[in-house]
């Protein structure tokens, strides 16, 4: 989905309808649900919620990404994009998770175990650093 939306967008002075509908397609990949899930975005915004289909439903991960479309004018970053663009947005998740962008918030720079410890990241100081797996609690075994 996120090659296809590229596309769409890139024909933006040939085809705006493709534009309009590549600057709307929100792909949800274990990248950015991960960030949205470690970050604490996800449980102060939506649903906590296992990746998957609840990415793409009612309070899931999309529908996040699109209230902070809502809230970021992406004309102060370029001026040839539209006011509301949640592909930006979700693609600029992507690239500061990806290992071929900013490779920040991923799991190989993170245990998924524990929380975060990466102190040099731009949003330490405001991320809630959730990890993404439970630790099992060990149970005492009383012997007699």
């Amino acid at each position: 989905m996120m090659t296809l939306s590229t596309l769409l967008i890139g024909a933006r002075n040939r085809r705006p309808i493709w534009f309009e509908t590549g600057k709307a397609m929100i792909a949800v990949d274990t990248l950015v649900h991960n960030f949205l899930h470690r970050t604490g975005i996800l449980g102060t915004c939506g649903i906590p919620h296992a990746y998957g289909a609840a990415c793409y439903a009612h309070g899931g991960c999309a529908e996040i990404i699109r209230t902070l479309a809502d809230r970021i004018d992406a004309r102060t970053l370029n001026r040839a994009f539209p006011q509301r663009f949640p592909r930006f947005v979700q693609n600029a998740i992507w690239r500061y998770c990806a290992g071929d962008g900013l490779n920040l918030c991923n799991g190989n720079r993170i245990d998924d175990r524990h929380a975060c410890e990466i102190g040099y990241c731009y949003l330490y100081q405001k991320c809630s650093r959730k990890p993404l797996k439970q630790q099992k609690k060990r149970s005492k075994i009383n012997h007699l």
